[in-house]
């Protein structure tokens, strides 16, 4: 079916947008273990992906541990909560999934270590006039990055930890405009 007009529900790309998660957060604290976290996981949603990252508790290490002996035991922490959890993860990703239209990934947090697993990576396409293509081949041939898709992302990032507060504030703005609109005019 063609669809000549994009409606409300459809995005620029042709398909159609998920259903809203306002209340995804509290669904997944509700269907989480208790035992399975030191607190609440941090919960990242965007249109594509649902991200669960739950804080484990750490390991016991002893007085003459090194640095690298905690960060082993912090990584052995957290695969063997991956195994462990691996049955019951699907089973909740898959409930979320079916809910809200979106990919599932899980990460763990254990002392400095933290790792994120089956998480989503979504192609991206933009067109790029000359001087801006010449920015990811030189980062391409100077072995930053392998590809020019590579390089894209690494600049995305780059830029993401340097704005981190100014697009923390951008995205607070873009709430208000979303609850506004979803107040609509008072008459």
């Amino acid at each position: 079916m063609r669809r000549e007009s994009w409606g409300p529900g459809w995005a620029r790309g042709g398909r159609p947008e998920p259903p809203p998660a306002d209340d995804a957060a509290a669904w997944i604290r509700g269907a989480l273990p208790d035992d399975w976290f030191t607190g609440p996981p941090e919960i990242t949603i965007d249109r594509d992906e649902i991200v669960i990252v739950g804080t484990l508790p750490a390991p016991q290490a002893g007085d003459d541990a090194t640095d690298a002996d905690r960060a082993a035991a912090e990584q052995g922490r957290i695969a063997s909560f991956r195994e462990a959890t691996r049955d019951r993860r699907i089973g909740i990703a898959r409930q979320l999934e079916h809910r809200y239209r979106r990919k599932v990934g899980w990460g763990a947090v254990c002392g400095d270590t933290r790792e994120v697993f089956t998480t989503l990576s979504a192609p991206v396409m933009t067109r790029l006039r000359q001087a801006d293509r010449q920015v990811l081949d030189t980062l391409v041939a100077a072995g930053v990055a392998r590809s020019r898709s590579d390089a894209l992302a690494w600049c995305v990032s780059l830029v993401g930890q340097h704005a981190d507060s100014w697009l923390s504030e951008l995205r607070d703005a873009m709430g208000s405009v979303d609850e506004l609109r979803r107040r609509g005019p008072e008459l």
